[in-house]
């Protein structure tokens, strides 16, 4: 769908021009499918689709990744990890930085397009973002994510696809697309023959709504289905997901395609057909247009045989056509506002400005016992570093990742930052996961060096965690664990035992977490003074870490996922019911809640309001608070609104409303957010979207109306009660 910015027509004309310009690129793509031959439209369903050269159409390739930044092509801004960019919990930063992905990749695109390069992970066709929610922590692609709530994930789904597919003249920059619809987050290692069941009301109530947004809200341009089955379908060729819900429900107009040979699993895995035509019938008969994969040249077999209609062929051609057509594809050179968009776009100092600033709101700090951080190196003469993802690049960049022109590792932050006013000492400590750093060595080798550099350093900086290898996509990862999921959430080896080495050498200790999921860490909060939770940063993540030890900025990261204190807590890693599953639904109290984070500095909120205390079919509800920094540092805070319906068998309190605000010390500003009817609805069991007859609690805070995120902050959050006088459905 194009989005026509007009400033000077009332919104019903806009709407008359966008649907114009979209029957345009409709009836063209129509028209150029109509010359085609059975084999040619066949070939077009493919993610290799090869030239027709009578028509005009140039080879395509539409397999390419930008989860958080131009992926597998070369150089490009390398962004921190989707879990990371989530809790920076800024829509408009989410956005900035999808522009910025975007430019690249026309730069990158019109280059290799005068080169006839027109490989994979050369086209404009992105396969981002993944809106899955992160129900369980031990699913390795988590990270590729936007954390575990279905209105957080929505939110930042719709300015990344907003940004990418940045629409100018008639045309978009790029085209994003959601995936895995639907209800998809591991395990794994069963991916390709695993069905998830899940009840009509968890579906709407938790797996859809993120999808739904980036449909609705941003027109994304595709929707690619997930490798499992969902109650019995499998996602790739499910009538319920991509034909009941997804075109006709929600009134979706782009292209869908498949995960990655997934249609090929219908037989050899799920055994729902018998055959590939069979299978390659399915998908294409259920919605699916074009095939990341092999099986669809079996759709020639299929139109002769009577299988698929020619119709239902040409139908998806067409919605790929019209999608080539929406990014340019079929015009003369230098007609598209696009084509001038150089290669000295790709990597600039802007955008590299851009991505440290991301890194920075990306962090999250848990804990800062003593104000121990920031350092203050006045008093430091030395400084240890110790630990496997100290010095690693590849605990910076997370999983489908690009090349940066320069990473700094947190090790080189530090040694960058201080400079000559301190020594800092380095040692990795040990391997990642395996016992020993060389495999011709004994046991816990680097021990004795852990502790030479403990006893020599002032303060201990521990950068602990995960990568890429061991926790990402099955296949994708050489993880000797669980086909990149984790059997628990310890860090992996012997990384605990090097940390309790630096706790028992009595200096203060500093750790930095770098994983893209939450982890296990109650000894940690007992034992440790300051924890930093890093994720992957991106390439100037060892930088951001830095400056934060030292105070050059303050955190503000939230956490958009619950770091519980044990697996033990967790249901079955099979078990897709959301029942005990994150901060919604969850009896237990969180080690660290979703939504919490400190700060350098301290925020005081007052006057906080409602403009009504009555919920209508129709009506708004506008939540208005007043926020100091009474500080003595510049930061950013996210204003969070929660709702619940104080009824039994209701989900605990919800987001529904944030904003982030930046203030200077002594600043105070007014903050306005706005709950539509929607905010307050709850699914039944049918699948019903209702605003029932009672009391709703609507907290407004800076972070999680619990117990613990109380105790942690020493804050409460506001409470206003708001009555809906009568049930009615959305």
């Amino acid at each position: 769908m194009i989005w026509i910015n007009c400033t000077d027509c009332q919104e019903g004309k806009c709407r008359e021009r966008e649907e114009r310009e979209m029957s345009k690129y409709r009836e063209r793509a129509a028209a150029l499918v109509a010359k085609m031959t059975l084999e040619e439209k066949v070939s077009q369903t493919l993610y290799n689709a090869p030239a027709i050269e009578r028509l005009g159409i140039s080879a395509y390739n539409w397999w390419n990744e930008a989860l958080h930044g131009v992926a597998r092509a070369g150089t490009a801004t390398v962004f921190p990890q989707a879990i990371g960019v989530a809790a920076s919990c800024d829509e408009e930063l989410v956005g900035k930085m999808a522009e910025v992905i975007a430019t690249e990749a026309r730069a990158k695109y019109n280059v290799q397009k005068k080169a006839e390069d027109r490989d994979i992970y050369k086209g404009l066709t992105f396969w981002s973002p993944n809106v899955n929610i992160f129900r369980d922590p031990r699913w390795g692609r988590g990270q590729e994510t936007y954390g575990e709530d279905p209105y957080l994930s929505g939110r930042l789904g719709v300015s990344f696809v907003k940004g990418l597919q940045e629409e100018k003249e008639g045309f978009i920059k790029a085209a994003a697309c959601a995936k895995h619809f639907a209800v998809h987050s591991g395990p794994e290692k069963q991916r390709h023959s695993f069905d998830a069941r899940v009840s009509r009301q968890d579906l709407y109530e938790t797996y859809l709504p993120a999808f739904k947004a980036c449909v609705q809200e941003a027109g994304v341009e595709a929707v690619m289905g997930a490798y499992n089955r969902t109650n019995g379908e499998p996602c790739c060729g499910s009538k319920t997901l991509l034909i009941d819900i997804l075109r006709k429900e929600w009134g979706f107009e782009g292209h869908v395609v498949s995960d990655c040979w997934a249609i090929n699993d219908f037989h050899a895995h799920h055994k729902i057909t018998k055959t590939p035509l069979e299978s390659a019938a399915m998908a294409m008969n259920n919605g699916c247009d074009v095939n990341c994969g092999c099986m669809f040249p079996n759709l020639r077999d299929a139109v002769k045989g009577g299988y698929v209609e020619e119709a239902r062929l040409d139908e998806a051609v067409t919605n790929l056509m019209e999608c080539r057509m929406k990014l340019g594809m079929f015009e003369e050179e230098g007609t598209v506002p696009f084509d001038v968009i150089g290669y000295e776009q790709v990597d600039t100092a802007e955008n590299k400005s851009l991505n440290l600033e991301i890194s920075r709101k990306s962090l999250v700090l848990l804990k800062n016992q003593d104000n121990l951080l920031p350092l203050d190196l006045t008093g430091i003469k030395s400084i240890g570093v110790i630990g496997p993802n100290a010095d690693s690049r590849k605990a910076l960049v997370g999983n489908y990742e690009g090349t940066a022109s320069r990473y700094v590792t947190v090790l080189e932050g530090i040694e960058d930052y201080v400079g000559e006013r301190a020594r800092v000492y380095y040692s990795e400590g040990c391997h990642l996961y395996q016992d020993r750093t060389s495999n011709l060595a004994q046991e816990n080798d680097r021990m004795s060096e852990v502790k030479a550099v403990c006893s020599v350093s002032d303060v201990i900086v521990a950068v602990l965690g995960l990568d890429s290898s061991v926790e990402g996509e099955e296949g994708d990862t050489g993880n000797e664990f669980a086909s990149g999921d984790k059997l628990d959430l310890k860090f992996p080896g012997l990384q605990s035992e090097i940390l309790r080495a630096a706790y028992e050498s009595g200096k203060p200790v500093i750790l930095v977490s770098m994983t893209g999921s939450a982890m296990e860490l109650d000894w940690e909060d007992s034992h440790i003074p300051a924890i930093i939770q890093a994720w992957y940063p991106g390439a100037a993540g060892g930088r951001a870490v830095a400056e934060l030890i030292f105070g050059a900025y303050s955190p503000e990261g939230k956490l958009p996922v619950t770091f519980y204190r044990t697996t033990q807590e967790l249901p079955d890693f099979t078990d897709y019911a959301m029942k005990d599953r994150t901060y919604r639904y969850m009896k237990q109290e969180a080690l660290y809640p979703f939504g919490f984070g400190l700060s350098y500095t301290s925020f005081e909120m007052k006057g906080t309001e409602a403009d009504s205390d009555r919920v209508t079919a129709k009506g708004e509800v506008t939540i208005r608070t007043s926020i100091k920094n009474t500080g003595v540092m510049e930061s950013g805070e996210t204003i969070q609104v929660y709702v619940k319906a104080l009824r039994e068998g209701t989900p605990n309190a919800q987001l529904k409303g944030l904003k982030k605000v930046h203030l200077q010390p002594g600043e105070e500003k007014q903050v306005e957010i706005t709950l539509k009817s929607q905010a307050f609805g709850l699914y039944n069991v049918e699948g019903e979207f209702l605003v029932e007859k009672g009391e709703y609690a609507v907290y407004v805070g800076m972070q999680q109306p619990d117990a613990r995120s109380a105790s942690l902050t020493g804050r409460e959050t506001a409470c206003l009660k708001v009555m809906a006088e009568e049930t009615f459905r959305i």
